[in-house]
C-alpha cells in the first residue's frame, strides 16, 4: 500500500512539473509574439528597404545607397510681450482675459520676421481674441479652438508679409479669465 502512495505522489509531481514547463513555454511564446508585433508595428522588421529606417536616422534608397534624412531642427520659442489683455462685457459686467502667448518655430529667419512684424501679429491676435465669446473660452475646447485660430491668424499674417507661414505652434503659457 505504501508503494502505491509513493507511485501516486511521484506521478503527481511529474504531472505538475510538466504543467509548469508548459505554462512557462506558453508564456515565452506569448512574449515573443508580443515583441514581434510591437516591432512590426514600429516598422523595424519591415522587409521594404524604402520604408525601413536605419538606427542612425538615415533611410535606405532604392539603389541601396543611403541618403540622409532631413533632421528636424530644434524648436525656438518666442514669448510675445506684453501679455494680451482683453475685456468682455458679459451681462452688464466687465470680464477680462489675460493671455501670455509664445510662438514656436524652427528657423532663426522666422524669428527675425516675427520680431520685425510683432506689432502686426499682436494686432491680429487682439482682434481675434476680442471677437470671441467669453463663455466658450471657459471650456477646454474653446481654448483649444482659440489656439488653433491664433495659429492660423499668425501664419496668415506672416505669409502676407514674408511669403512663408514660419510659425509651427501658438502656445498659451498663461490664460487667466475673471
Amino acid at each position: 500500500m505504501a508503494e502505491e502512495n509513493d507511485d501516486i505522489e511521484e506521478l503527481g509531481t511529474t504531472t505538475s512539473k510538466k504543467k509548469i514547463v508548459i505554462i512557462i513555454v506558453i508564456g515565452v511564446v506569448l512574449m515573443a509574439l508580443s515583441a514581434g508585433g510591437t516591432l512590426m508595428a514600429l516598422g523595424l522588421l519591415s522587409d521594404d528597404p524604402e520604408s525601413a529606417e536605419l538606427v542612425d536616422g538615415e533611410q535606405a534608397s532604392e539603389d541601396g545607397a543611403e541618403a540622409a534624412e532631413e533632421v528636424k531642427k530644434p524648436a525656438i520659442y518666442y514669448p510675445m510681450k506684453p501679455p494680451m489683455i482683453i475685456s468682455f462685457n458679459v451681462r452688464g459686467r466687465q470680464r477680462f482675459l489675460q493671455a501670455e502667448i509664445s510662438l514656436m518655430m524652427r528657423d532663426t529667419e522666422v524669428l527675425a520676421d516675427i520680431e520685425e512684424h510683432s506689432a502686426l501679429l499682436q494686432n491680429g491676435l487682439l482682434m481675434l481674441f476680442s471677437s470671441q465669446d467669453y463663455a466658450e473660452l471657459q471650456t477646454p475646447e474653446g481654448k483649444e479652438l482659440l489656439r488653433q485660430q491664433s495659429l492660423g491668424e499668425v501664419q496668415k499674417l506672416l505669409e502676407q508679409e514674408t511669403g512663408k507661414p514660419g510659425v509651427e505652434q501658438v502656445l498659451f503659457t498663461a490664460f487667466v479669465m475673471q
